[in-house]
């Protein structure tokens, strides 16, 4: 499988999101990537239902929604209802992180784990078989536009080894800082889908920004 781009909704313009979802049908990114902040779990707000709701109805592509909300367990099926089709949640808000796993795929999403940048690959070990998707920080959460974390290529490699290891058919997700200049280094690390925020939305051109990415 080539690799996926997922641009981050988070970077766009917020006052025409409509025009930015028709963008981004055009383009060759494969996925939405948005994510939801609570101000609690990470230090910033972005936005929840109503707005995910707005922007699938000009949507054609996969909804990836990234939960950085503590207790996320209690809005799974707000979030399935709004067009989530894969629906992301945070290791480190997680007390019961299978019981969450387990309702996620019972609402028929597909069902991730984030894991911030302090946070080892290996708390995954006993639960990677169960994960469709392991969405690795590569910058601190809560901010668009911060720089990349260079460890962050040794915990892709180390989370490769253990998906082959367990038979897990697990897609690794980037998250933070990724350009043209690191994605190729992440994509040969191990690396399955890309998500690009400011890289892509602040560029001249979107739509040239994500074909690159793509053909990396």
């Amino acid at each position: 499988m080539s690799h996926l781009i997922a641009p981050s909704i988070l970077s766009s313009d917020f006052a025409n999101l409509q025009s930015e979802s028709e963008m981004l049908n055009k383009s060759e990114a494969d996925w939405f990537h948005i994510d939801v902040m609570d101000g609690v779990f990470v230090p910033n707000l972005t936005f929840g239902m109503p707005v995910i709701k707005a922007i699938k109805k000009h949507s054609t592509k996969t909804f990836d929604v990234h939960l950085m909300i503590v207790e996320p367990e209690k809005f799974i099926k707000d979030f399935k209802a709004a067009g989530a089709d894969i629906l992301t949640v945070h290791y480190e808000a997680c007390t019961h992180l299978h019981r969450t796993i387990q309702a996620i795929k019972a609402e028929g999403m597909k069902a991730g784990v984030a894991l911030n940048p302090h946070t080892n690959v290996n708390v995954l070990e006993d639960i990677i078989a169960d994960i469709d998707l392991v969405l690795i920080m590569s910058v601190n959460p809560g901010f668009g536009g911060q720089s990349f974390i260079e460890n962050t290529y040794n915990k892709v490699k180390a989370l490769k080894k253990m998906i082959i290891n367990s038979g897990s058919k697990a897609l690794i997700e980037i998250d933070g800082g990724v350009t043209t200049k690191n994605a190729k280094q992440l994509i040969d690390a191990g690396a399955d889908v890309l998500v690009a925020g400011s890289f892509v939305f602040n560029s001249d051109s979107p739509i040239n920004t994500i074909k690159d990415l793509k053909n990396i």
